[in-house]
This record gives C-alpha cells, sequence and structure tokens, in this order.
C-alpha cells in the first residue's frame, strides 16, 4: 500500500478519535449535568420541602404559653373577721344565721346572730317598705336616668336608660329580681329625693328597734349598707305585715313591656317556686363583701318561721342552707330546742 494512502488512513483514524474525544466527553457532560439536576431534586430540594412542612405542622400545634398572675378571691368582710370558722351542727355555710318562730319569737337555731356585716340587695326590702307606706300612685310613669346605672360595681341591667315604667313596676322588678336601676329610681323619684329616701329609710330602722343597721342608697351595692340577722329578722316581721310586699317578693315571674320589647324577668330564689316551700315573704342578695345573702318568712312543719343567711361562701349554699334547716325543724319533736353557735361579733365600719 503506498505511503501516501497509508498517511490518508491515519489521517481520517485520528479525526474519528478527536472528534470522539469531543463529543463523548460533552454527552457525558450533558448526562451528568441531567443527574446532577435530577439529584439536586431529589436530594436537596424534596426534603428540604418536607423539612419546611414539618416545622409548619410542628409550629401550628405548639400552643403560645400565656404567664398570669393568679388573682386571689375577694374575700367578704365576714370570711375577713374569722367568722366561717364558727362550727354549727347544721354545718352551714353561711356564716351568720338566725332561726326565730314568728308567733313566739323563741330563737331556734342562731350563729353570730348580732355581727354586723354588709347585707347587699337585703336593702331593698327597706326600699320596698318605704315605698309601700308612702301610698305614692303606683301607676305613675317614672323614666331611666343616667343617675340610676351603677358606677359602684358596675353591674348590668336590661332596664336602658330612658326606659319608661310605672312606680307599680320598678317596685315589683326591684323586689322579685333585685333591679338595680329600679330601685335607684325609686328612691330618686321620691318626693325630696334620693337623700330624704335614703334618711326615711334609716328613720324606719331606727323606729323597728334596728339598732346594728345603716343604710346609704337603696339599691345594696354599697357595702356600707349594714345590719346583723338580729335586724334583719325585725325588718322581715315588719314587711311581712304588709300585703303588697309578700305579694311581690313571692311572686315567681313578671313581664314589663319596654318600649316595642317585652321584658320577662324572673325571681331570684327558686324556692318560691319549689312544692316543697310555703314561703310568704323573701329577699336575696349578693356582692363580694356580703357574700351570698338569703331572708326569708315561711311555714315548716305548722310553725311559722323566720329566717336570716348571711355570708354564705357559694352560689347556691344559701339555698342549701335553708334546706339543711328545713329539714332539720321537720324531724324536730313538738318541744324544739334552742341551738346557740359561736359568740356574736360585731364588726366596725373600720
Amino acid at each position: 500500500m503506498p505511503k501516501t494512502t497509508l498517511q490518508r488512513i491515519a489521517q481520517l483514524v485520528g479525526v474519528c478519535v478527536l472528534g470522539l474525544s469531543f463529543s463523548l466527553p460533552a454527552a457525558y457532560a450533558a448526562a451528568g449535568d441531567g443527574e446532577r439536576k435530577v439529584s439536586k431534586k431529589t436530594r436537596i430540594t424534596k426534603p428540604l420541602k418536607a423539612t419546611v412542612a414539618r416545622k409548619r405542622v410542628k409550629t401550628s400545634m405548639v400552643k403560645p404559653v400565656v404567664l398570669r398572675s393568679a388573682t386571689p378571691p375577694k374575700l367578704s368582710f365576714g370570711q375577713m373577721a374569722g367568722l366561717h370558722s364558727a362550727l354549727d351542727p347544721l354545718s352551714l355555710k353561711s356564716s351568720v344565721a338566725l332561726v326565730i318562730d314568728q308567733d313566739t319569737q323563741e330563737v331556734l337555731f342562731s350563729k353570730n346572730d348580732h355581727a354586723v356585716l354588709p347585707i347587699a340587695s337585703l336593702t331593698k326590702l327597706m326600699t320596698g317598705v318605704v315605698i309601700s307606706a308612702a301610698s305614692l300612685p303606683m301607676n305613675e310613669v317614672l323614666t331611666i336616668t343616667q343617675d340610676d346605672v351603677d358606677t359602684e360595681k358596675n353591674s348590668s341591667s336590661r332596664l336602658r336608660v330612658g326606659a319608661s315604667l310605672t312606680r307599680g313596676e320598678l317596685l315589683h322588678l326591684a323586689l322579685m329580681s333585685s333591679e338595680n336601676r329600679a330601685a335607684h329610681a325609686l328612691g330618686r323619684t321620691y318626693p325630696g329625693g334620693l337623700q330624704t329616701f335614703v334618711g326615711l329609710m334609716n328613720a324606719k330602722a331606727k323606729m323597728l328597734g334596728m339598732k346594728d343597721t345603716r343604710y346609704v342608697e337603696p339599691t345594696g351595692l354599697s357595702s356600707l349598707n349594714q345590719s346583723s340577722a338580729q335586724d334583719l329578722a325585725t325588718l322581715v316581721n315588719a314587711a311581712h305585715a304588709d300585703p303588697v310586699m309578700r305579694e311581690l317578693t313571692t311572686s315567681s315571674g313578671y313581664q314589663v313591656a319596654v318600649g316595642r320589647q317585652t321584658l320577662q324577668y324572673n325571681n331570684t330564689n327558686r324556692l318560691v317556686r319549689s312544692p316543697n316551700w310555703d314561703i310568704g315573704l323573701q329577699k336575696t342578695g349578693y356582692i363580694s363583701e356580703a357574700g351570698q345573702c338569703l331572708v326569708m318568712q315561711t311555714k315548716i312543719a305548722g310553725r311559722k318561721l323566720i329566717m336570716v343567711f348571711l355570708d354564705s361562701a357559694g352560689k347556691f349554699s344559701r339555698i342549701a342552707d335553708a334546706e339543711r334547716v328545713r329539714h332539720w325543724v321537720e324531724s324536730l319533736p313538738v318541744v324544739i330546742q334552742k341551738i346557740k353557735v359561736a359568740d356574736s361579733i360585731k364588726l366596725s365600719d373600720g
């Protein structure tokens, strides 16, 4: 084979080899980039997304911890005076209790009965006594004003400023459902004004011999309205002699029309709806300084009794205490023995 021919063949082989040397690395390089792209997606991108998702789930499930300082419950005057340390055979939750035979004035049960404490809405009994005795027109329309809004305890009311009701309706709501704006409006609109009315409340208490009693306003929202169980038993006895007071305090429910609305009110004492009770007069009360309070005139085992429970601890404890006393009286023989519990304590206005 001629040399030139061999040289040409060698040149051709070199060109092919040279071409392969350029083309194969490019192909491999292209394939390598593709693998790296896939590798990036499978090994880097996807794990990052999964990690983020897991972090989001964990973050959404973790609830923030809010640190709040525990506010201690506000003590009543009776608790601060240590009246709840007094024990009694009936294990009453009320630190003050008194049960009297209305006809004979015999004390059947007493516990710290001379202690002077805030009386909350039991105040409204005296408000009702003064209004009822004044013989004012019960059909006279009175209007709730801003002056009747509670700024002492900021309590709520369904009687809006501008609402107009008759004096009789306001008295009914004040005595039955303990409506504060109704009671305040009764005192504010009394001839001579609110101060004259409060003066009459205190004068009536003095006339009845209620030596431990003081009123500063007609609703009971002020803790300066104070009395003792002995004095309150005297007030219940006097109020029970008034047929208006008997009817309105024991009414189970009452509707009033206020503008275009008809409002349904219910008695704050559920015992008036119980077939196990024969209640002639009652009133409940509560502010934190006074605890849960309840007074009643009732008939048990054929005897007319006056019950007073002050500074009871717990929302339903005053009702439970009344039930305990009722069962106790029903279980007694004809001759009922007296129970005297603890020394009487009188608190100063301090």
